[in-house]
């Protein structure tokens, strides 16, 4: 049973930002396996039942074409996929806990659909709601976007804004509350992905068809 995640496990990502090294994570693991991994897996298994199996994504950057070639990487996140590329999202890392929710990533077919939605006054005026709903709850709306607009479509477009976007995401910083060691952790993420679901299942319904 979930029971909070331990104040230890921001302390292993703070040192672990200031030495990213293997040495220190080899003098280290235990504490990753007991305040990180074991309660993020806990975590994850208890929010199954509303959201669906989730994933816990592996602690070690590929580094093969990056410059910065530091081995691990300084938060441990948590996945459920509800399409290929969006879903509900779960962090915990040095500043605290984060929870995020929409799509990250999109096929040029699946960013094509999300555009021809926009442009309709009924999908993409219900994008525009979520959206708003979600910023006025004190969601950060984010995504990766275009400068100008993209091809086809006019900049003085109703829904310009979101036509931008390549991607599209909600989240939420907790930073460093005093509940996170406890069941309130629990609560606080499957409230967050609940008031997140409407924009989810939007996405999904015009993603993943």
């Amino acid at each position: 049973m979930f029971s909070g995640i331990p104040v230890a496990a921001l302390d292993f990502y703070e040192d672990l930002e200031a030495d990213n090294s293997k040495s220190f994570w080899t003098a280290h693991k235990t504490v990753y396996d007991e305040s990180v991994r074991a309660p993020m897996a806990a975590l994850m298994e208890e929010l199954e039942p509303d959201f669906g199996r989730g994933k816990m994504f592996r602690p070690y950057r590929d580094v093969r074409f990056a410059k910065d070639k530091s081995p691990y990487k300084t938060h441990q996140g948590g996945f459920v996929e509800t399409c290929p590329g969006a879903g509900y999202y779960v962090q915990v890392d040095a500043r605290g806990l984060f929870v995020a929710g929409g799509w990250y990533a999109a096929a040029p077919a699946q960013l094509a659909r999300y555009r021809d939605a926009i442009d309709t006054e009924l999908r993409g005026g219900q994008l525009e709601k979520i959206t708003a709903d979600l910023a006025a709850a004190g969601f950060e709306i984010g995504g990766e976007t275009l400068k100008t607009a993209p091809r086809g479509f006019t900049a003085d477009h109703p829904r310009i804004d979101l036509l931008r976007h390549k991607s599209l995401t909600a989240g939420l910083l907790f930073a460093s509350p005093e509940w996170i060691d406890s069941r309130r952790t629990l609560t606080e993420v499957r409230t967050r992905w609940d008031a997140m679901r409407p924009l989810v299942e939007w996405v999904t319904d015009v993603l993943g068809t």
